[in-house]
């Protein structure tokens, strides 16, 4: 216990973790004062090494094979926003491995990993996306956008969010240029998802679009989607590698893809994207981004979630599009949005705890919570944003000034009302 007490002694500086160990032995971190403190029970004689080796690992591992607990009325979310909030300037490195040796392992290995070949993209992608249908059903929105939601209002439902970003979205893509043309504008999804954005733009534009994705679950859902809606003659899917498509589009969307691509990749694909987008298209990508320099994927991610997944800086991606051909004319950093996404995610899944240990088991449930709380510590507490990048070939391809951005996006806000999540407990109390 000597290695992780002399962690968290450095680390506590407000509130109070009291932390019995297997033994019962009790550990106080913290003057106090700040709510009720959070208590931590650890069950193994390894707990307390293991978390302090790579607390990163260490904790989501303890927490899943049940070597730590959290008591009432606290959770593991309460504990990891906890100690992550203690200091900001520690963010995520609070949590990465301890030691220079150690951090220069796992970003050797991290490195390794991002390297991915269309077999191994495809693998990975199944890992992540082909899980049961039902599990992204009880806790994503009705659209089943598995990004960020666009928070302009806390106190907007997740559906709202979620329309509210692919407004955003289409009109960062200048699609309105769509009422100015003779045809339809050709539209390219990378890494589609479920199909939300492809059939939102279709609806909201008459455009054609190819949406393409590796996981063979997500890329039938989407058909069966479209179908439904009677628009599968223009809104077409295909369980297809993006280095493998062929023809000219006006607009690229890319939304939650360049986290999979792997670093060694980005030079391929922004010159794959610059090849398939015509003279005076738009290019626009969405990703979760680091707000400071380079650096790794930790080992809990790669192994239990997003293998083969990188976080890029905004400096890797700048570097790789210019390379290849790009302009860059607008870029935001949606900095705290992606935390209520996160925290509104996890809520739902600890409000179907039961369904999803019945559907894979206690350890997978855990591991899911520890993912999801990890991830909004990093976006609350930590350095990580989303980027929202646009790309031209030609500065001509979207108007003077920004103001078609917002005024497209009060626009489409206006248009429609969000759907109610059909799996929202006041509806079923309703019901009732």
């Amino acid at each position: 216990m000597w290695l992780l007490d002399k962690m968290l002694n450095k680390l506590i500086r407000s509130g109070q973790l009291i932390i019995t160990d297997y033994d019962g032995k009790t550990y106080e971190y913290g003057p106090g004062g700040d709510g009720d403190p959070i208590h931590v029970r650890l069950t193994n004689k390894k707990a307390s090494g293991h978390i302090a080796r790579y607390p990163q690992v260490g904790a989501g591992e303890a927490f899943m094979w049940g070597w730590l607990h959290v008591d009432p009325p606290h959770d593991i979310r309460d504990m990891i926003l906890f100690v992550t909030a203690q200091s900001k300037a520690h963010g995520d490195r609070a949590l990465q491995p301890q030691g220079p040796l150690k951090r220069m392992a796992q970003k050797a290995a991290a490195k390794a990993d991002s390297i991915n070949l269309k077999s191994k993209a495809r693998k990975n992608a199944e890992h992540t996306y082909n899980l049961t249908r039902r599990l992204y059903e009880l806790f994503l929105d009705e659209d089943r956008q598995y990004t960020m939601g666009y928070h302009r209002d806390l106190n907007d439902s997740l559906e709202k969010a979620q329309l509210d970003k692919k407004a955003h979205i289409a009109a960062k893509m200048y699609m309105q240029k769509a009422r100015e043309m003779d045809r339809p504008l050709r539209v390219l999804d990378v890494g589609c998802g479920w199909g939300g954005l492809a059939l939102y733009l279709h609806k909201h534009y008459g455009c054609e679009v190819l949406g393409v994705a590796l996981a063979p679950d997500q890329i039938a859902f989407c058909k069966e989607r479209a179908k439904a809606l009677g628009v599968d003659d223009k809104v077409k899917f295909a369980l297809m590698d993006y280095r493998d498509v062929e023809g000219e589009f006006d607009r690229i969307s890319s939304v939650g893809l360049l986290e999979h691509v792997g670093t060694p990749h980005y030079p391929q694909f922004m010159k794959k994207t610059h090849q398939l987008l015509v003279h005076d298209g738009v290019m626009f990508s969405h990703c979760c981004g680091r707000a400071g320099p380079p650096g790794f994927t930790d080992a809990w991610t790669r192994k239990y979630i997003f293998p083969g997944g990188y976080i890029p800086a905004l400096s890797e991606l700048v570097t790789e599009s210019e390379k290849a051909g790009w302009q860059i004319m607008d870029v935001e950093a949606m900095r705290f949005h992606y935390s209520h996404t996160l925290e509104e995610w996890y809520k739902r899944t600890v409000m179907h705890r039961e369904e999803i240990t019945e559907m894979y088991d206690e350890k997978f449930y855990k591991m899911w919570l520890f993912y999801l709380a990890g991830a909004e510590q990093s976006f609350r507490n930590g350095t990580l944003v989303n980027w929202q990048i646009q790309y031209v070939k030609d500065r001509a391809a979207i108007p003077m000034t920004g103001d078609y951005v917002y005024e497209e996006s009060a626009r489409l806000r206006a248009l429609e009302e969000p759907p109610v999540w059909h799996l929202d407990p006041a509806l079923k109390e309703a019901a009732e």
